[in-house]
């Protein structure tokens, strides 16, 4: 038989490593073990009873059938009073396009600016995705170690210094996966400009807005106040706790909108329509209340870990504002966070995620913490990491 052919840039486009851990990590339990799960990026709450309503009425409605590409018109008038109620920034409905979760929102925004070898700056550590889609599109992902000197964010000073003749690009996140870290709005606005005078663009991922802990009532300012020029990203799966849905949305400038339809329709017709349906339910004001709640309960979770994280030797130095995650530096125990990880699991039952999956700036020096499960996890957690710790 022959062997398969597989295109060469599978070779770049990395799994998830957690996915390792987390299989595990299950038949750790199907064998009897408790495990502390501090690993994947998913609310542990269900989606909210509204939006679960407004799905069941569009299937019974027989709404079934594909919404046009760019979105259900409804919904993209939703997402744009939305912009203006909790943002107070006009963004009109044509240019928002609803898509199949913030995967196909980045997807379609790269698909329409990279060509082969052009350069996409983004900040190490950083979501995985980020460089896995730019690799996927034949360009070249340019990670930009960042510190907690600058919030583990870029700024215009690194965008200058970085940016070279292929750069068409710089990918940000506010805030950002794995560290929960927010991009000041002058900042933000200061690497707008670095974007503009080198003929760029910036892409924001917003998607964990709405879960962030201090100031703006919840929700970090959008970056659409800056400019109408750049490309911001967002989903309906964290803060308003729809990951199995697969919704989210993409804001491009104006100019960029007929070439993202003609991309959305050609690679995924349209996003779920029951989702879209469903979606409407999402701003209404009893859904809202629902899901200030639940940011209330990942509040008082960041404040519970955070703190005990420290106190056991793992070094986190900037506080997170938003997000639900703790990038934590392990070198007091180790240089290499993959082994201590599979090691955490074994030994003290708690799974959590190595820094291999988040780039290559220093991953073996660091781990990334989930406060994605209820107090009651979090606090046996940490129970178990200071017994370990301390044997």
């Amino acid at each position: 038989m022959a062997a398969p052919h597989i295109a060469r840039r599978m070779a770049d486009i990395q799994p998830f490593h957690v996915m390792d851990l987390l299989a595990r990590a299950r038949v750790l339990e199907a064998q009897g073990r408790d495990i502390v799960h501090m690993e994947i990026g998913e609310p542990d709450f269900v989606t909210p009873q509204p939006i679960r309503a407004a799905a069941k009425r569009a299937l019974d409605a027989g709404r079934t059938h594909y919404t046009p590409a760019l979105g259900l018109p409804a919904l993209r008038e939703a997402i744009s009073a939305f912009y203006r109620s909790d943002h107070g920034v006009e963004v009109p409905a044509e240019r928002i396009i609803v898509t199949p979760g913030a995967s196909g929102a980045l997807l379609l925004t790269l698909g329409v600016l990279v060509n082969p070898d052009d350069e996409v700056l983004m900040a190490d550590p950083g979501y995985p995705c980020n460089r896995h889609f730019t690799r996927l599109l034949e360009g070249k992902a340019v990670g930009v170690a960042v510190g907690a000197e600058t919030d583990y964010q870029l700024t215009a000073e690194l965008l200058d210094a970085n940016w070279g003749e292929r750069s068409i690009a710089a990918l940000l996140a506010s805030p950002s996966n794995p560290t929960g870290t927010l991009i000041p709005d002058d900042s933000l606005r200061a690497m707008q400009a670095v974007a503009d005078e080198r003929g760029g663009r910036l892409i924001v991922d917003e998607i964990y807005h709405g879960l962030v802990y201090e100031g703006h009532e919840g929700h970090s300012h959008t970056a659409l106040a800056a400019s109408d020029q750049l490309f911001v990203i967002n989903s309906f799966s964290k803060y308003f706790c729809m990951t199995g849905m697969r919704l989210g949305w993409l804001v491009a400038p104006e100019d960029y909108v007929r070439e993202i339809d003609k991309l959305a329709q050609n690679i995924f017709l349209a996003a779920p329509t029951l989702s879209q349906h469903a979606a409407l339910a999402a701003f209404a004001p009893e859904t809202r209340a629902i899901l200030d709640e639940q940011r209330e309960a990942f509040r008082a979770r960041r404040d519970f870990l955070l703190p005990a994280l420290r106190a056991l030797g793992f070094d986190i130095p900037v506080t997170p504002q938003g997000a639900f995650y703790l990038y934590a530096g392990c070198s007091r125990f180790t240089d290499d966070s993959s082994a201590f990880a599979d090691e955490l699991l074994s030994q003290a039952g708690v799974c959590v995620t190595p820094g291999k999956d988040f780039g290559a700036n220093a991953p073996g020096r660091h781990l990334r913490f989930a406060y994605t499960t209820a107090m009651s996890e979090l606090e046996k957690g940490v129970e178990r990491l200071a017994s370990y710790l301390s044997a």
